[in-house]
């Protein structure tokens, strides 16, 4: 079987604000998003706007035992079911599946300061740290790392109860947790998923870890595809989420019909000098693209291969607009390639785009390629 997938349910939030609508006017509009250039400095952030939990997590004690990037994706879900008109259809929920693709939570910072200052003068820097990790970090904290707890929280809070899949793995876990998605319902799996993720960049060890790559940029913001003088991404406290479902399914219970999501193409090359454009342009064929009407792109800002994705861009789809979604929300992770579809799916529906194009290229590793279409 090869149905027709469609995005009935879209929930975004990020430092521009949440909902598609306001997403749709800072995209037109143009303006840079809202950055924190001194909280983290010299390292900036683009933060998580200010929210009104209650709307989506109605139980002070289920927000309390959340950490930020949970709240965030929870908050989203919620938005996303509600755009499709499912929020208090029990039935539906509880065979709603549901992928989310998700990093780990945060970290005990007094803890792991203590370790390293002990490192740098331990004799057995290997025994010291096996010992230090099973003697001092709390269990309690390990749960709340995990990163399929979203998943778990939306279940609760929700009450989508239909089986769930959490991936890893930075922007390649977005592209194929929607790759997944899509297919599943395609196939005649299932009628219906939930996907997308979440991310909080407002976290000192996610920026150590970074920096420590030489990934991030600094210090303040600029266009992603204009940071050759300080070539990185600037990470963003974003959630995203799309419920998919078969047009059949989404037609019988009179769903509105928001795009159409073609099979989602992905790829994991090794990267070499002309590798990034070489599996771009081989995604770009299978994912079936010929002339889109704009291209969303995850470019982080990495150098060099931002400045090769964009050079590839321009030669597949020539006179088209390229808008980077860092230019928007910041980089994401996990959640770039859930957030270019939202996105893609919204231009379509709302602004009258025949096909919109999504690319992922990851800071170390994974490409995507996507196309939101009209139905």
């Amino acid at each position: 079987m090869s149905r027709t997938v469609v995005v009935t349910g879209i929930g975004l939030v990020s430092c521009t604000g949440e909902r598609l609508a306001a997403h749709l006017d800072a995209l037109e509009t143009g303006a840079p998003p809202r950055t924190d250039a001194t909280t983290f400095a010299p390292y900036p952030v683009h933060p998580a706007p200010s929210l009104a939990w209650d709307g989506q997590i109605p139980k002070k004690s289920d927000q309390r035992q959340m950490e930020a990037w949970q709240r965030l994706g929870v908050y989203a879900a919620g938005l996303a079911l509600d755009s499709a008109g499912v929020k208090d259809d029990a039935a539906f929920k509880q065979a709603l599946h549901l992928v989310v693709a998700a990093g780990g939570g945060e970290r005990d910072y007094a803890v792991d300061g203590a370790i390293l200052t002990g490192l740098r003068d331990a004799a057995d820097p290997g025994s010291y740290l096996n010992e230090r990790l099973q003697n001092d970090l709390r269990p309690t904290l390990f749960l709340a790392q995990l990163s399929n707890l979203l998943a778990g929280n939306i279940a609760i809070v929700h009450g989508v109860t239909g089986a769930s899949r959490t991936f890893m793995g930075e922007e390649a876990a977005g592209i194929d947790a929607l790759r997944i998605g899509q297919a599943r319902i395609a196939s005649g799996q299932i009628d219906a998923m939930l996907v997308g993720g979440s991310y909080s960049a407002e976290r000192p060890d996610v920026l150590v870890i970074h920096e420590m790559g030489g990934y991030l940029r600094k210090p303040d913001y600029a266009p992603v595809f204009a940071r050759a003088d300080a070539p990185g991404f600037i990470l963003a406290s974003c959630a995203a989420f799309l419920l998919l479902e078969s047009a059949e399914a989404a037609a019988a219970r009179g769903a509105r019909l928001l795009a159409r999501l073609a099979p989602v193409a992905s790829d994991r090359t090794r990267r070499v000098p002309g590798s990034v454009s070489d599996s771009l342009a081989s995604l770009w064929r299978q994912a079936g693209i010929a002339q889109p009407d704009a291209v969303l792109s995850g470019a982080t800002g990495v150098a060099p291969i931002t400045a090769e994705e964009r050079r590839t861009l321009d030669a597949l789809a020539p006179g088209a607009r390229v808008q980077a979604l860092g230019d928007l929300i910041g980089h994401g992770l996990e959640v770039t390639a859930p957030f270019g579809a939202a996105l893609a799916a919204g231009l379509v529906a709302e602004r009258g785009l025949g096909e919109v194009a999504v690319t992922t290229v990851g800071h170390r590793r994974g490409e995507g390629v996507l196309r939101l279409l009209a139905v």
